[in-house]
């Protein structure tokens, strides 16, 4: 299943549905390369081993590797570099953060907010009216794309190891070294 060939390329899964999951890959980089090569070889292994479909978003915050895949459906991959990473989050409208629902969204449209950008731009004290100031520091941390949910997962792997066994026992030094 999907799980199970997303578990392959990372010890740092972090299942979110059935067909969704985080995945924490800077420990396979050095084996898979890139974090965009490792998102083009999860999709083909999705496609041809279980003939599905599947969009990647890459990035350095969850979030914003959530609303990329979103952005890169039906099937495709959308990296944000990590010095993009606020450009492209204040494109971006408000309802595309996480937790920001219509009652949000309207709060906000009610003084002018529309876009991550003009969430961004207001002073904190206002932001507070609008939202309660709860709420307001959480938008404030998203729109500036700080981390609000690590990627969690097993432990990371701490070595690689090789093995060969061979058909009889070796006790010679020369043959073992070789």
């Amino acid at each position: 299943d999907v799980m199970a060939l997303l578990n392959e390329v990372s010890a740092r899964v972090d299942e979110v549905s059935i067909d969704e999951a985080f995945l924490e890959v800077s420990g396979a980089q050095r084996t898979l390369g890139s974090p965009s090569t490792i998102a083009e070889l999860i999709r083909a292994r999705v496609h041809e081993e279980l003939d599905l479909p599947c969009s990647v978003g890459v990035a350095n915050v969850t979030m914003v590797a959530k609303i990329a895949s979103t952005l890169a459906k039906p099937n495709g991959v959308l990296v944000v570099p990590v010095a993009d990473t606020v450009t492209f989050l204040h494109s971006l409208p408000v309802g595309r953060l996480w937790g920001v629902g219509g009652k949000t969204v309207s709060s906000l449209g009610a003084i002018g907010v529309y876009s991550v950008a003009e969430l961004a731009a207001l002073p904190p004290s206002r932001l507070s009216r609008a939202v309660g100031k709860s709420n307001a520091a959480k938008l404030m941390a998203l729109a500036a794309g700080q981390e609000v949910r690590p990627v969690a997962g097993r432990a990371a792997e701490k070595s690689i190891g090789s093995e060969r066994t061979f058909d009889q026992d070796l006790s010679e030094v020369k043959v073992l070294e070789q």
